[in-house]
């Protein structure tokens, strides 16, 4: 099948129905199909409609309704996945919150005007209804004394209906904190409504297609993840089935493919490498795979390409934000045509979405030329919870600025380049990380390459590598650093260069450049 490309992934029809409104008619014409595979269980899309029904009385009962703000924090079931989507019929604001938050980041998260907080039995802690204050705790199935188990409520027979109003916020989402404290980027019905993950009737036949190699799903990960939702959502409305996976001690990647013939599904960079590692030393079979779309974080063009080398044409690389949704895409046919300089792109931006590349005084850069990368589409995020001057500084006259730095080729493929707020003071130069990661990651000693600055007395910042070793190999630190020097100059140098076992994630399963600052806050030169 050839593979699509993002501008001609979708085809804009008339106004789009109303989220979740398409999801539910999904599930009620093909009830007895599988919605999930849940461990040893299989719940249909009958069951799983019925579910979301009874939940949005339980809930209505609970006084949840329109414009009320629901926080959420279970496992990763079925169930969790219809109280989701029986919040959003009824015109709940959905705080998703991740597991693994600090005490100050979980009290942060939930101080944003919740009416109730939603857990289960596995994610209760005493810090949890703590940090939620006096709100209503909900529970999917017993959770112990003071949680009102929605599972239990007698059904009230009241029938389905979206009752979202379109300009409330739909969802909550946090950033993952990698720079500072999480912020909530508040997500509108209307702007989901108008997300192509969401509205099949708008898919092209390619897109039709896409989705159709998500028909056995791999889910893992968090519903707080506005990235799980996006890609889940093609899975469902495409007639497909997700699949969460018992654990059984061996990585997710390969081995959950293997097992469960998956189809599809997203990975983050880390993962892959340490997947690749293991199909280069294990007869696993990942066969059935068919797309498999690599996010989170950039990856060099040499593992890219190692990856569509030995998993075939099923290689997808995607460019988001949690401010912004899935901005660009890089698919199995770009990959295949072969020229480092694509594979270094995150391609093409998907329809409806607009870049604009910008210089420093907020001018149009030439082509070619790198700047700050602006976003603008329907399902860009309404601004900040509680933050306006952030949200003032980053959405202006309809654009979104990613803080990401980029170019746009004469093909119109997208480059990341760093980070506006990845830079580094050494000798009073500005010295950015990005590139000195691109460079370190482009020598065959290194899988991975992180960058990150901290003070120095000498230099009053000084530039820290951390590079994970690429099988069998041993990266020499002299080597590395006489590498920078030659592509980037004297002011670029790590002052050190850590060989590390692997990267720590923050919450949101981004790289914590931060973390390893800390955990090797002395490394040897």
């Amino acid at each position: 099948m050839p593979s699509p490309r993002p501008e001609e992934a979708i085809a804009r029809g008339p106004a789009d129905p109303p989220f979740p409104h398409p999801l539910l008619e999904s599930l009620r014409n093909a009830p007895d199909s599988a919605a999930f595979e849940h461990g040893p269980r299989t719940v249909s899309r009958g069951e799983l409609l019925e579910t979301i029904r009874r939940l949005a009385g339980a809930m209505r009962g609970a006084g949840l309704g329109p414009g009320r703000a629901l926080a959420v924090r279970t496992a990763l079931t079925p169930e969790a996945f219809a109280a989701h989507m029986a919040a959003h019929a009824l015109g709940c604001r959905v705080v998703g919150v991740r597991p693994g938050y600090p005490a100050g980041q979980l009290a942060h998260v939930l101080g944003t005007g919740i009416d109730a907080l939603l857990l289960d039995a596995s994610t209760l802690t005493p810090e949890l209804p703590a940090a939620a204050g006096p709100v209503a705790v909900l529970s999917l199935g017993p959770a112990g004394p003071g949680a009102a188990d929605l599972l239990a409520v007698p059904d009230d027979g009241s029938p389905l209906a979206v009752t979202a109003r379109p300009d409330d916020v739909a969802a909550l989402t946090f950033t993952s904190g990698s720079t500072g404290r999480p912020k909530g980027c508040a997500i509108t019905y209307r702007a989901l409504s108008a997300h192509w993950a969401w509205q099949p009737r708008a898919w092209s036949p390619v897109a039709a297609a896409f989705a159709r190699d998500f028909e056995r799903y791999l889910l893992f990960g968090t519903l707080a993840s506005m990235v799980v939702l996006e890609f889940l959502a093609p899975c469902l409305l495409g007639g497909g089935t997700a699949v969460i996976p018992e654990e059984d001690g061996r990585p997710l990647f390969p081995y959950a493919i293997e097992r469960h013939r998956i189809t599809g599904s997203i990975i983050t960079v880390p993962r892959l490498g340490r997947m690749l590692g293991l199909l280069r030393t294990e007869p696993v079979d990942v066969g059935s795979l068919r797309a498999l779309m690599v996010s989170g974080s950039p990856i060099s063009p040499r593992r890219l390409a190692a990856a569509a080398d030995l998993l075939g044409p099923v290689v997808y690389q995607g460019y988001g934000q949690t401010e912004a949704g899935s901005i660009s895409m890089l698919t199995p046919a770009d990959i295949a045509r072969g020229p480092e300089r694509v594979l270094a792109s995150v391609g093409r931006p998907h329809p409806g979405v607009e870049i604009s590349v910008r210089d420093g005084d907020g001018r149009q850069a030439a082509p070619g030329t790198t700047g700050e990368i602006h976003v603008r589409s329907p399902y860009v995020m309404a601004g900040y919870w509680g933050r306006p001057e952030e949200t003032r500084d980053t959405l202006r006259e309809g654009w979104l600025r990613t803080r990401d730095l980029g170019r746009l080729d004469g093909e119109g493929l997208l480059y990341l380049t760093g980070r506006t707020r990845d830079v580094i003071m050494v000798n009073a130069m500005v010295v950015y990380a990005g590139p000195i990661e691109q460079v370190l990651a482009g020598h065959p000693d290194v899988e991975e390459a992180y960058v990150a600055g901290a003070p120095d007395e000498r230099t009053g910042e000084a530039v820290h590598a951390f590079v994970v070793a690429a099988p069998g190999r041993v990266p020499d630190r002299d080597a590395l650093a006489a590498l920078v020097r030659a592509e980037l100059g004297e002011d670029s140098v790590p002052l050190t260069v850590t060989t590390v076992p692997g990267v720590p994630l923050a919450p949101g399963g981004k790289p914590d450049k931060r973390a390893l600052l800390e955990r090797y806050a002395s490394p040897a030169p």
